[in-house]
């Protein structure tokens, strides 16, 4: 069964429609299959006084002019839901609070996502079921007790999901990667297990792959240089595409396990194996 692959959008279009477009033209030349963005309401997600706090970004001097700015409107939503159509790709989104999870219906996505921070959240979790679409559960810092009580919400609500090793290090250093927590998952869940990313090389996401990673979602960037916190944390379109192309390859380079003589071999056993 061929990898999902997921390109993570996220905050990393800086508020900017046309940057959006362009990461999701990004995604589709690499052969992505979906992207993947979020949805927050500010004053539900974030107290008064973090959103008074003193930040300097591109929008102003507070965290909630910084979060603000890069918080995508409803209108921009249906740009976004419209570009998507028109190339071709599916798009879905985390909601941080149930209030997005709800306004977001409207573009009936077919996936849904849980996002690290939100496996505590049991309101926005039975939400989230309650739709029973296929949703991708990601798994970062959290305990398998905490895992054991998402897997049980999803169960009883009937709603098809798959979970997602995750290290939620931004960006996460390789030797945090702890792959073997894939065929851990897989085993304790009997579910689906793919992979949340943060790291900045390929060769991680290239892994997980082969240890049977179902679905990969990576942040995407158009320069990992750019203004934003996840941007450390993203692969750019050209290490995207190398990538995809691959995972794409995976099932050719592992292969059927059976022991035979390759066609191409078979020339030089002729010519080596002189003593036949």
């Amino acid at each position: 069964m061929p990898v999902i692959i997921i390109a993570e959008i996220g905050i990393n279009h800086n508020g900017d429609i046309r940057l959006a477009k362009q990461l999701i033209d990004g995604a589709k030349l690499a052969g992505c299959d979906a992207v993947k963005f979020q949805k927050r309401t500010l004053d539900v997600v974030y107290s008064k006084e973090e959103l008074d706090k003193l930040r300097e970004s591109p929008w102003g001097s507070t965290n909630r002019e910084q979060k603000q700015g890069l918080e995508f409107s409803m209108d921009q939503y249906k740009e976004i839901d419209a570009y998507c159509k028109e190339k071709n790709i599916k798009w879905f989104f985390s909601a941080w609070d149930v209030q997005s999870q709800r306004d977001m219906r409207i573009f009936n996505c077919e996936y849904n996502k849980v996002a690290s921070p939100m496996l505590g959240h049991l309101e926005l979790l039975s939400e989230i079921a309650s739709e029973k679409k296929h949703t991708f559960i990601s798994t970062g810092m959290s305990t398998l007790e905490e895992i054991d009580q998402v897997v049980k919400i999803f169960r009883d609500a009937d709603c098809p999901f798959e979970l997602m090793h995750c290290n939620s290090t931004y960006p996460m250093p390789n030797n945090q990667a702890n792959l073997k927590m894939i065929p851990v998952l897989r085993e304790r869940y009997r579910c689906n297990v793919g992979y949340s990313g943060h790291e900045e090389g390929r060769i991680v996401s290239f892994i997980a792959c082969i240890q049977g990673a179902t679905s990969l979602e990576r942040h995407i960037t158009l320069n990992k240089g750019m203004y934003g916190s996840d941007q450390g944390a993203s692969i750019e379109i050209y290490d995207l595409c190398k990538l995809v192309n691959d995972i794409r390859g995976i099932n050719e380079i592992v292969g059927d396990g059976k022991k035979e003589i390759a066609e191409t071999e078979k020339g030089a056993r002729k010519k080596l194996r002189y003593y036949e």
